[in-house]
């Protein structure tokens, strides 16, 4: 005799032993790899993988997902195998997860289920527990028939507010949309915080980084910053935003922000719930798209990262692609590839800082306009401007006349050229690493450094 169905609630006991399954259309090129990433998902939740079962069909089963044949053949790997977990790489409707867990006597889970019990474990601060708990609710609800077992018929009463009869189900999907509702307001407020921050951050130019979980993302943040954050060599180790200082060479500070990472069929639910995380993203000035160069799907997750993106209106054009991890990788091939596609994409290490000056220069030129050579000529006596200069310029050489003046040749972002000026000052372009996003010297966006002059640093 079959065991009953386990309960639910004992999903997330260590080492379960689960049998991954997956159904994909005939025309599906990566058969071999569909199970790849819920593997690692599965993994990350703390569950052992005992066997796998892929069906190429190109429909689902509208009643069991799977052709009857595969659902025969899966009831028999359950019992070899002594799975007491059924993990779908696939969207289940709520009657197939019923028919499925009544058919193998199995808890069955779709690749949704899995990457919200890693949210709700992975959640820390009040926001992502915020998130990740609407983020289930809006998940679970459609499927609380076939999850509570407490159906039977309450009593109606004076002053009870429901009618005789009344059935447990519909009391408790009335309790859980109250809660959806609550938690939206509290999640709207957190947004609107948000907002308020990142408007009273003025003119500090933001950097945003972006990119599949597992890229490097937080790696890289400590290797530019001292942000100190939880690197792991697992999916979604971080779900938290963190926003720290990066100081550019010759221009500036710039405020970088980490972002949670994206997989495929990220859920819909958990994407809207993490929206106010994301504000980061939609605000920042430049987004730095992290990319594992070292996998072999590395193209694919570009583009399912640009797909979450625009979903969250978030324009993928104005970023720079960073192929992390080229310590690690085993075949050129794919960076060859990946840089013939991607003309202005920069390569890094993250873990042995190779590229990351080259990456400094990329992000300081697109936020700058690009980089200029120019000899700037003032008096000696002009301190405003010369402190600018050793602070938003590289002084590559330094002359003094015989009338009490001084001319620098510098290297510095386009940016801070157009913002020289004054009565004692002139500036001579003598090479430009880009086109010039605007004229040296256009007093409409000069700030002026004669010494007559009040000076506020840019």
């Amino acid at each position: 005799m079959n065991n009953p169905t386990p309960k639910r609630e004992e999903l997330r006991v260590e080492q379960r032993r689960a049998i991954l399954v997956a159904v994909v259309p005939p025309k599906d090129a990566n058969k071999e790899h569909v199970l790849d990433e819920l593997k690692g998902l599965v993994q990350t939740a703390g569950v052992v993988v005992v066997g796998t079962l892929v069906q190429t069909r190109e429909r689902p089963h509208v009643a069991t997902f799977l052709g009857s044949g595969k659902l025969e053949q899966l009831k028999l790997m359950v019992e070899a195998l002594n799975a007491d977990l059924i993990c779908f790489d696939n969207a289940l409707s709520p009657s197939q997860g019923k028919n499925l867990e009544n058919a193998t006597n199995t808890i069955i889970v779709d690749r949704s289920e899995v990457i919200l019990d890693i949210f709700a474990t992975r959640a820390r601060t009040y926001e992502a527990r915020l998130q990740v708990e609407l983020a289930q609710l809006l998940y679970f609800r459609p499927r609380l028939k076939r999850m509570w077992t407490h159906l039977e018929r309450i009593e109606g009463g004076i002053g009870t507010g429901r009618g005789p009869g009344e059935k447990q189900l519909e009391v408790d999907r009335r309790l859980v949309d109250r809660r959806i509702a609550e938690l939206k307001r509290k999640l709207k407020d957190v947004e609107k915080r948000r907002e308020r921050l990142v408007a009273s951050r003025g003119d500090t130019p933001t950097v945003s980084l972006v990119g599949y979980t597992n890229a490097g993302k937080s790696t890289l943040m400590n290797a530019l910053t001292d942000a100190d954050v939880l690197v792991a060599d697992k999916l979604f180790a971080t779900l938290d935003t963190r926003t720290r200082k990066w100081t550019l060479p010759h221009w500036g500070e710039v405020l970088l922000s980490d972002t949670v990472g994206f997989v495929r069929d990220l859920p819909h639910h958990l994407v809207a719930s993490f929206k106010s995380t994301l504000e980061e993203a939609r605000h920042a000035d430049l987004l730095l798209h992290v990319v594992d160069a070292s996998d072999p799907n590395a193209e694919a997750q570009i583009r399912t990262v640009n797909r979450v993106l625009s979903e969250i209106e978030v324009d993928h054009e104005n970023s720079v692609l960073v192929l992390n991890k080229i310590d690690a990788v085993q075949d050129h091939s794919i960076v060859d590839v990946l840089r013939a596609k991607h003309k202005d994409c920069v390569t890094v290490s993250a873990t042995t800082g190779q590229g990351l000056d080259r990456l400094t220069e990329s992000v300081g030129s697109l936020l700058g306009g690009g980089f200029v050579e120019a000899d700037v000529e003032t008096s000696v006596g002009n301190g405003r401007l010369l402190h600018f200069l050793r602070e938003h310029a590289d002084v590559r050489e330094t002359e003094y006349g015989n009338d009490s003046r001084v001319t620098l040749r510098c290297r510095m972002a386009q940016k801070f050229a157009d913002q020289i000026s004054g009565d004692d000052t002139t500036i001579t372009l003598v090479h430009a690493d880009s086109p010039a996003s605007t004229p040296l010297n256009d007093p409409a966006l000069s700030r002026r450094f004669g010494n007559e002059q009040t000076f506020d640093s840019p």
